[in-house]
């Protein structure tokens, strides 16, 4: 009997997990009943095995659904969906690609868009025949007119074969481009950028392309919406021009700034891409696109995430698991919103050289209603706990200037949660929690109270 096998990079959602199910069950004709559904993670032992699978899920034609952490070699989209028997390997082969966005226009121009355009033109190069997904699980109102740049980036994502789920566009916006010469028409016309920025803009000469657009950023190639927007360019480039050099022009970038290991560079690589100026290095392509993930601290945060859900009535209202997408806030009046980079009114002095103005996040914020307690928590590998304990110290503003506000909390904690090593103890008091690499779940000496609730429900149910 086959299963489902998911491989993920994020916390597995509940609501993501149903929309992919579904998704399935349209394109092959899957009898799937969901009731309920619940992620769990697999004990066994008093151990974690380090795979999840879901409960309230129903189906003559697999037996499970199982979610795995996984971690791509070099840029990897958000779920890796498999359908087989066993644990997939490098030889198994993807039914889709799923890159997951929260973002929409009226937050970013670029990152809904662009930022992740690269994902899906790299994967090409491993798995050509996935079927490549853009979901948006938008947790805001989607703004009612696109703009001009979503709706070129989507018409490209189209043009390269990928399909869009949960946006809702009329049907010129989901128009794949029928030919080279529309493509670059749509882009030099567009809205040109205030002056100083570099316009990406597209020009078609007799034995060559050049696409012009900044890569530079903080030492090297850094720009993401920018990696993203020429090598999905380019990639479109060749759907129809196979022979004539593509080359980036107004670039920024010396040749000092070219790694081997960069994505761009990798991209440019495939697609035969050149740098004005430059020489290209030569890369060697990773043999395998991803790899199941075992050295992260993510790999506490999420299962601590998971379980709470799970096993207690606890909230998670802010996650960022190991660098992932940052989320969004859920205030407890204003619904969803995203947190600023910057302290009230101290941007210019933060850009001025004062990093102190910044808005220290923490990995994760929960929300115990029993207790009217909120939980900051910040997650380390073991290896870098004592970083983690000295970085507790940075969450006054966010404390006073949002949740306050937002919760009106009873009593504020803040713990250090660890992935790693093989210790069965925790010597320091600011550590809650601590999930080792054999699976052994750990409590600290001065654990909050839902860390000792869930971890007893967690291994007695």
């Amino acid at each position: 009997m086959k299963n489902v096998w998911i491989l993920t990079e994020e916390m597995p959602k509940g609501g993501v997990i149903q929309v992919i199910l579904e998704k399935m069950a349209a394109d092959f004709n899957l009898q799937i009943k969901i009731n309920k559904l619940r992620i769990v993670p697999i004990i066994k032992g008093g151990h974690f095995l380090f795979t999840y699978k879901t409960e309230g899920v129903v189906s003559k034609d697999f037996d499970n659904v199982f979610i795995k952490i996984a971690s791509g070699n070099s840029s990897f989209v958000d779920f890796l969906v498999f359908y087989q028997e066993k644990e997939p390997d490098q030889s198994s082969k993807p039914l889709y690609a799923i890159e997951e966005t929260k973002t929409d226009d009226s937050e970013s121009r670029n990152t809904g868009v662009y930022q992740r355009c690269s994902k899906f033109v790299y994967i090409d190069f491993y798995y050509p025949n996935v079927k490549k997904i853009m979901l948006y699980n938008l947790q805001i109102s989607q703004k009612e007119k696109p703009t001009e740049t979503n709706i070129f980036g989507t018409r490209m994502l189209k043009t390269i074969g990928v399909e869009i789920m949960g946006k809702v566009y009329d049907e010129a916006v989901m128009k794949p481009f029928s030919n080279l010469a529309e493509l670059v028409s749509a882009k030099n016309s567009m809205r040109k950028p205030p002056a100083g920025n570099v316009p990406i803009q597209i020009k078609i000469l007799s034995n060559r392309i050049e696409v012009s657009g900044r890569l530079y950023k903080s030492g090297g190639i850094g720009h993401d919406p920018n990696i993203g927007a020429l090598t999905i360019i380019a990639a479109c480039i060749r759907k129809w021009e196979k022979d004539k050099d593509i080359i980036i022009t107004h670039h920024g970038l010396k040749q000092e700034n070219l790694g081997r290991d960069n994505k761009f560079i990798q991209i440019a690589n495939h697609l035969d891409i050149k740098l004005e100026g430059l020489r290209l290095p030569v890369t060697i392509s990773h043999e395998s696109y991803w790899h199941y993930e075992a050295s992260q601290e993510k790999m506490a945060t999420i299962f601590l995430h998971v379980t709470l859900l799970a096993y207690t009535k606890a909230e998670v209202i802010y996650a960022n698991h190991g660098g992932s997408e940052r989320g969004y806030f859920m205030h407890k009046t204003l619904g969803a919103m995203a947190i600023g980079k910057y302290q009230e009114g101290k941007r210019a002095i933060y850009k001025s050289g004062d990093k102190t103005m910044i808005i220290y996040l923490p990995d994760m914020i929960i929300y115990d209603p029993e207790r009217n307690q909120i939980i900051n928590v910040e997650g380390k590998r073991y290896a870098t706990r004592k970083s983690g304990i000295s970085e507790l110290k940075n969450f006054s503003y966010i404390e006073k200037k949002i949740i306050k506000p937002s919760h009106n909390p009873d009593s504020i904690l803040r713990t250090v949660v660890v992935f790693g090593s093989k210790e069965k103890s925790i010597a320091e008091k600011q550590i809650g929690f601590l999930l080792n690499e054999n699976g052994e779940i750990v409590l600290g000496k001065q654990p909050p109270e839902i860390f000792k609730e869930v971890v007893n429900n967690l291994l007695t149910s």
